[in-house]
Order: C-alpha cells, then structure tokens, then sequence
C-alpha cells in the first residue's frame, strides 16, 4: 500500500498544481467574480425562459417561445432523463468557471502524455503547454464554453485509442467510451468532427505500419474494439443527439425547400451552408506565422497601440491633443490580415514550435506521420477561401463538412498535436539511448531553422511585408498617406517586438538544452527551465487578451440584462403576445428573449423557415409578417436615441379564423404569396396539406370566437365556439417534430400555413383545444441513454472481475 501510494504521490502533486494553476490565471473567481463572456450573454438571455420554468415547476421544457417564435430547446441547455454521462462531467468540473475548463485542458493533456509513457515531469510541461495555448484560453474569455469544453476532452479519446492499439483492450476500451461520451456531452459537433478528421489520419498511419509490420489481425481487433466503445458513448448520448440531429434539419443548418434568394436570384439549394458563409473566417497563408510570432498581423482586432506610437504623433502634429490622439487610436485596427474578425492570434508557443521542430529530426514511426499529416491538412484547411480548391473539395465531397462554418478553427488540431509532438520529442532528448551527437546535430539544426527565419523576419521585415490592411485606403482618403504610413509603422513595432521576444525564447530553449548535452545542467533542472519559460511565454501573451478586467460581479453575469423603459412598459401587459426589438439585429440577440415572448434571439442555428421570413419580409420592414406573429409591440428609438415600445394595434392575435386559402405549389410560392396578403382574412397553404381541409370554400362564422385559456411554452389550451367548421391559425411556429394536437382530449391533425404558422379545422360547437410540445425523440433517446449506461456498467463490473481474478491467480 505504502508503495502505490508513493507512485501515485507525483501524479497527486502534478493534479493539485493543476487546480492552482487554473485558479491563479483566473484569480478572480476566489473572489466571487465571474468572467463577463459575450456569447454567454446572448446565451443567457436566450436560455431564461427554460431555466424560469425549470425553477418554478420543477419540470424540463423542451420548447422555448422566447426566441424566434419558437424553437425546440435542444440546443440551449436541455436537461434529459438517464442523461448519467452528463453527472460525470459536472463532477469533474468541480471548480468554479472558467477555472475548469483549464483544469480540464491540463488533466486530459497529461493523462495523454502518461499513455504515451512520457515521463511526468514532461508530461505536466505539455499539459500547461497545451492549456495556455492563446486560442484555448480566448475562447474562454468570449464565452465559447461548449468549443472550449469539447476540445478539452480530445486528448482523453486519443488516451483511450492509443491504449487499445496497444493491445490494452479492456483499459482502452473503458477510457475510450468515457472519454468519447464526455466529448459529446460537451455538444459542439464542429470540434467533435475536426476530432473525428485527426482519427481518421491517426487510422491511416497506424494501418500502413499494421500493413508492413504483417500485424493486420491486431490491427482491426483494435478498430473493433474501438467501434464497440464509440457505440456505447453514442448510445449514452443518444437523447441529445438525435434530439440534435431532428431539430438541424429544420434549422439553418439543414436544406431549404427555397430554390431562390429574397431579392429572386436562384439560391445555391445544398445540404449544409453556403461557400462564402462557411469560408468567411479564413486565415491568411501569411498569417499562419501568428502560430510563432503572435503579433505577427498585428495581434487582435482591437490591438493596443505600441507605447512610441508614431500614429499618436502625426496626430499630434495634426492638431489633435494627447488625449484625443489616444482616443482616436482606438479606431484604428493594428491587425492587418483579412479575416474579419480576430479577438487574439492563435498563438501556440514560440518554445512549443521550436520543440516540435527539433522532435522532427529527433523522431521516426507513427507519431512523427500523423501529426506532421494532421498539420498540414488541416493548416490548409483553416485556410478556406485562400486555398479554395481543397475547401471546395471538402465542402462538396467530404460528409458533413459544409455543416460547420469559421474554418480558421480547425486549427485546434493544430494547438493540439503541436504540445505533442513537442513533448514526445524531447522526451526522446532526454532519452539515454540517444547519443551526443544526434543530440547536437538535431539541436544546431532545429535553432538553425526556427531561429534562422525569425531572424530572417525581423532583419527584412520592411522587404518581405508591407503591412497594410485593407482598411488603409479610408484613412488615406481621410488623413493622407503620411498618417497612413505612421500606422504602418506601428504594426512594424509591434511585429519587431514580437519577433525578437520569439526569438529570445528561442534560444532561451536551446541553450537550456545544449547546457544538458554539455553535462553542466541536470535533466529534472532542465525540465523544470523549460517548464518556467513555456508558462512565461504563453501566459505573458494571454493576459493580453484575458485578464482580471474581463472580470466583473457575478450578478453582471448571471443578470446580464436590465430592464428598461420599453422593457417595463411591455411587461405592465400581462396577455400573451410577442416582441420585436428594432433597435439592433434582432435575429442576432438575445436580449429580447430575457425578458419577453421574442421575435428575434441569438443562436448558430436558427429556425430555418423563420431565418428565410427575416430575409425575406421582416428585416425590410414588413409590418405584415408581424402581426401574423403576434407582435404587439415593436421596440424602437425616440428621438433622444432611448428604447421605446410601440403598440401594434394590427397585431392578429394568439389564433384567428380566415375564410380564404391561397394554394401554393411549392415553398417558393408559399413564401412570395405572403408579400402584400390579408393575413386575418388568408392563409397560404401548400398543396400538400389542402387535403386536410374538408371543404374548398371556408365559410366564415362572424359570431365564432377562439380564445387562449392556459399558456405555458410547452403546453397552450385553447377555447373556441362556433356554429359551423372555422380553419383556424395560430401564430404559433409549426414544428411537428413534437407538438401534438388534442380537440376536447382526442388527436387531431394541424397542418402549416403562411409558410411557418400552424393551422387547424376546428369543428363547429364548444371545443377545448390543446397543443403539446411531448416529442417522442427525448423519450427513444433516454431509454437508449437508459440500456447503454447499464451494458457499460455490466463491462465494467466484469473487466474489474477479470482483473480481480487475474491478479488473485499471479500472487498464489
């Protein structure tokens, strides 16, 4: 006993200083504060309906009627039964946010580099390498928690694959499913495909080398074995999943029945997103160097200035005061590469690349391939449009693909493999084996390479790069070029400084290194060096961007919203109606949604055929398509600049009886006969529901009424009086993937109307109706979570017996 303990004693340490690490770099959590996340934001204000009710009834909603008419909560938060994966996770996430998505970037790196039997002390240098990597740690500060989260759990998936190609299949197979089900919980399918496509490639390799090694049979029992795990993890998913995969295919994400455009051009109708939507975040081929050098393009896109600004003094000589030059640079972008926009480089390490550069000449076999393989694939893919024929390619040939826009983030793979082959290859410097002279030689050539180009850079730095932005010619046009040139000057600094503080670093490494060939330091000194300037590195690049000022009183965050007047006006209204915020994009936040019955919202995967009314109709003022929604009120500006709200007195209500039908052959004339039509008196149906209305003349009961009785998002109870059949429609999304209609307690049939609505016959009499959201997905998917969990718990319990009894037999 006391000898495992003693073993583990390392490992113990190695986790503490993981916690503490997390908890210093985001110290301000140990004071209650929470890091003000934008997206986060969005998300509160869209999630607060569900969480409300969640609080009050104890209950899970599966609909949500506060954004965009409608939509299905699958993708904001749902709660599922027999969901036992998720436990898991929220217990390993022990510490306070975002303290524990780093915690989790450096204990899945280090279990990684323990499988990969590198010695630990190594091990912890690549997990921090690997954690404060500058893009792991801006995502957190935007808020991208669910990307953050999935790509904390890749190294343990490789973990659990790694482990079975060992021959380790009882072991593999348990880390593999666990670690595959933690990585799907995380829900962002992007980052789980970009995974998926650095498998693939680790297959590849490791079936070549099966291939020449004549160990084929060995090979496919691991791939098995592996098929078996990644089953189960599925299995132990399978709510949110197929939850995920029916509700895509009526998002944004999924095909449009549409074969034009608002303005009437022919619309480019494949699966998936648009070419120029996907490839908009493209990173530059230049801008790659961003990996080394992280000022390389200017940094972010709000870049301070460099402290000798030559901007601020052609100001001043301008004219303009200390104050108001200071002031005035803050609109002017130092980045001047070509994406849109970039919040912080992606930075991987200056020591990391120079390490990775040196394992190249260090290593043979199976790592060296497929993370060289993975690095160039997906570099050029990150690229998109400005290495478009592979992107083309990917997009219309490979599977899936054309689902996930900003391709600029499959770099992940990148900040992933690079701490790995990294670590792996001064592993194998420090390996005994090794001789002195391979050392030296890989050492001259890797400092030569690494350090002969940064100096290279900064030596012809005003020869090779122009530093301009394609934003220079409006300053030009508004200042002169002199004021131009003073701005251009300012990215050179910044660059300058850069390159020479990667190139300090540099050679901070290797002499560290050459010290250890040369006997005069000590490998555990040497590691403990390195260690020291990989953390100084990074983490001194990180606060530029997340430190404690992106910090604030956690009521900021968890209230992100205050009401305002328009807000309090609206809320004195106790009906059920909707809003619709005109003061901002309305179909790109959330705020509306935190306080109201909303129009609009925030999400990466809108409602589809809402998404085409936007277009279409309500971002070009279209006052009709409102009041079908039911929006009552409109907030707009005052004069004074300040929210208002505006009664719509058109608005047609909860549900109306109409006496016209409009067929329309096809989506496109379900959408077109919407422009200019009497919405309270017409309802365009497409041709495939008007079989379900029994007469061709409507015939309108002036005395008939229909009333909302009972509201609540995932159940409305209507009551309706009339003397003969009325078609009715409700201003509510028709989504059948779920709702479910009752007339006094029996199934009835809806069908759709005005391309997004719902409609119904109702029989002439006193009638209760009822729409349910009861969507049988979540109940197939939870039984499927439900059998998984306990087949996993079967294996489990027996590989413990088996290698219970094993051992028990090997100590008699």
């Amino acid at each position: 006993m006391q000898s495992n303990f003693k073993k583990f004693l390392p490992h113990l340490v190695v986790i503490l200083l993981f916690v503490v690490a997390a908890l210093a770099y985001f110290n301000p959590v140990l004071q209650g504060k929470k890091i003000f996340q934008s997206d986060i934001v969005q998300y509160t204000g869209m999630a607060k309906q569900q969480n409300d009710f969640r609080a009050e009834t104890g209950e899970e909603t599966y609909w949500t009627d506060a954004a965009f008419g409608g939509m299905p909560t699958y993708q904001l938060g749902a709660k599922y039964p027999n969901n036992y994966i998720k436990e898991l996770d929220l217990a390993i996430r022990f510490l306070p946010r975002p303290a524990d998505y780093l915690f989790l970037y450096f204990i899945g790196m280090y279990i990684l580099f323990l499988v990969l039997k590198v010695d630990y002390r190594l091990a912890f240098l690549g997990a921090l390498a690997f954690g404060f990597s500058t893009y792991m740690i801006i995502i957190l500060g935007v808020g991208h928690n669910a990307k953050a989260h999935a790509i904390a759990y890749m190294p343990l998936v490789l973990s659990g694959i790694f482990l079975t190609f060992r021959g380790k299949y009882l072991y593999g197979f348990l880390l593999l499913t666990v670690s595959m089900a933690l990585e799907l919980v995380a829900n962002h399918f992007q980052m789980t495909y970009y995974l998926m496509l650095l498998v693939i490639i680790i297959g590849i390799v490791y079936l070549i080398d099966a291939y020449q090694k004549k160990i084929l049979p060995q090979f496919f029992k691991a791939v098995g074995v592996m098929v078996g795990a990644v089953v189960i993890a599925l299995g132990l998913n399978a709510t949110n999943i197929l939850a995920t995969k029916e509700y895509a295919d009526a998002s944004t994400r999924g095909k449009t029945e549409l074969t034009i455009n608002a303005d009437g051009t022919p619309k480019d109708n494949k699966t998936g997103l648009d070419f120029d939507y996907i490839t908009e975040y493209s990173y530059g081929k230049l801008e790659s160097f961003n990996l080394f050098i992280p000022r390389f393009m200017g940094g972010s896109s709000s870049e301070a200035f460099p402290k000798d600004s030559k901007t601020v003094e052609e100001l001043m000589r301008m004219g303009a005061s200390p104050q108001e030059a200071n002031q005035f640079v803050g609109q002017i972008p130092m980045y001047w590469g070509d994406q849109t926009f970039v919040g912080a480089p992606a930075y991987v390490g200056a020591i990391v690349i120079f390490l990775a550069v040196l394992a190249l000449f260090l290593l043979q076999g199976r790592l060296k391939w497929w993370t060289v393989s993975a690095f160039v694939l997906t570099l050029l893919l990150s690229w998109g449009k400005n290495f478009s024929g592979l992107t083309e390619f990917f997009i219309d040939y490979v599977p899936m693909y054309n689902k996930f826009r900003a391709v600029s983030s499959i770099q992940v793979i990148i900040e992933l493999i690079l701490p790995i082959l990294a670590v792996v290859g001064l592993h194998k410097f420090f390996c005994t084996s090794l001789d002195d002279k391979k050392r030296k030689e890989s050492l001259l050539w890797s400092a030569g390479v690494v350090g002969g180009i940064t100096l290279l850079f900064i030596l012809f730095k005003s020869t090779l790069f122009d530093f301009a932005s394609p934003y220079d010619s409006y300053f030009r046009d508004e200042m002169g070029l002199p004021f131009v040139d003073a701005i251009r000057e300012d990215r050179m600094a910044l660059f300058t400084s850069d390159a020479i503080r990667s190139l300090i670093f540099v050679l901070l490494a290797a002499g560290v290194l050459w010290a250890v060939i040369k006997g005069s330091l000590k490998n555990g000194l040497a590691i403990a060096a390195l260690t020291l300037f990989i953390v100084i590195d990074l983490v001194g690049v990180d606060r530029r961007y997340v430190d404690e000022e992106a910090f604030v009183q956690a009521r900021a965050v968890d209230q992100p919203f205050q009401k305002n007047g328009a807000d309090i006006q609206i809320l004195e209204d106790e009906d059920h109606y909707r809003v619709y915020d005109a003061t901002v994009n309305a179909f790109n936040s959330g705020r509306a949604s935190y306080f109201h019955n909303a129009l609009g919202g925030y999400h990466a995967a809108k409602p589809g055929r809402m998404q085409d009314l936007f277009e279409f109709y309500i971002s070009r003022g279209n006052v009709g398509i409102l009041n079908m929604m039911n929006v009552r009120y409109i907030i707009v500006q005052n004069k004074n600049g300040g929210p208002v709200a505006q009664r719509n007195p058109y608005a047609n209500g909860n549900a109306w009886f109409v006496e016209n039908v409009q067929p329309a052959a096809n989506a496109n004339e379900e959408i077109a006969l919407l422009d200019s039509l009497d919405t309270k008196k017409t309802a365009v149906i497409n041709k495939e529901f008007l079989s379900k209305i029994p007469t061709e003349k409507i015939e309108r009961d002036s005395t008939a009424t229909i009333d909302l009785f009972k509201y609540q998002p995932n159940h409305l109870v209507y009551e309706s009086s009339s003397k003969t059949p009325q078609l009715t429609i409700f201003s509510d999304v028709y989504y059948d993937k779920g709702w479910n209609a009752y007339i006094n307690g029996e199934p009835a049939e809806y069908f759709r109307a005005n391309y997004v609505l719902r409609a119904m016959v109702i029989p002439p009499g006193n009638n209760r109706i009822e729409f349910k959201f009861e969507p049988q997905v979540i109940q197939t998917g939870s039984t499927i979570s439900l059998v998984s969990s306990m087949i996993f718990l079967l294996i489990l319990l027996s590989g413990l017996y088996f290698v219970f009894r094993k051992n028990e037999i090997a100590n008699k």
